[in-house]
């Protein structure tokens, strides 16, 4: 090691030097950094904000809740009466909504309440500034998951080379052509040259012909 080494201080100068030229040269060079919360980030169209949950969709079937693998959505639901609407019919029965909550506290944002739900009830929102100071307000409940719905983005265009959607396909697609085949004769059993063919079943024999005498009685 050299006497100027050994002196304290000189290791730690040029160190210092170095780092104030790297701060130098960054201070011309324009930022990427976003001022959150005064500059809104750009979020892509996919994005997993928050559940919107439109209501009159719901049937309450509890397929959401069940798939859950968090088991963070709650509902409650009871039967009501439908009285008939024509003279003679019969009352239905339908499940109402009374409670649909989902604590976001333990939602781990897997979208599957969403892909399973067959009425489209469940829907993504880009929307995420829900945070909370206690915990416990996370759990949201149905008034305030339906605030989200004007804020769901509507879903994207089809790629022009993509396959025809099948409810498309289904009205567009010409129907089937029946083939008509001929009615094809009876099958009739060989027989020896000179002979007729025997009588089919239920039917009576031929009359004799000119030329072959009547049977006598009793042969």
């Amino acid at each position: 090691m050299t006497e100027e080494a050994k002196k304290p201080g000189a290791i730690g100068i040029p160190g210092i030097l170095k780092g104030l030229a790297t701060t130098a040269r960054t201070m011309a060079k324009p930022t990427h950094t976003a001022e959150y919360p005064h500059a809104q980030p750009h979020l892509p169209p996919r994005s997993r904000g928050v559940i919107a949950l439109l209501e009159e969709n719901c049937t309450s079937c509890m397929l959401c809740a069940r798939e859950c693998p968090d088991w963070c959505i709650y509902i409650d639901s009871h039967k009501e009466t439908i009285p008939a609407t024509t003279p003679g019919g019969r009352e239905r029965q339908r499940n109402v909504l009374d409670r649909f909550a989902i604590d976001f506290s333990l939602c781990m944002y897997c979208g599957i309440c969403i892909e399973v739900c067959p009425f489209d009830a469940l829907h993504w929102s880009p929307e995420f500034e829900y945070s909370e100071l206690d915990i416990r307000d996370l759990l949201h409940e149905k008034d305030r998951l339906g605030q989200w719905m004007p804020t769901v983005p509507p879903p994207s265009a089809l790629d022009e080379h993509s396959a025809e959607a099948a409810e498309i396909g289904a009205t567009t697609r010409p129907g089937r052509l029946v083939r008509t085949t001929p009615a094809r004769s009876a099958p009739t059993r060989a027989t020896p040259s000179g002979q007729e063919p025997p009588p089919a079943s239920g039917q009576e024999p031929p009359p004799p012909t000119a030329s072959e005498p009547a049977p006598e009685p009793g042969e």
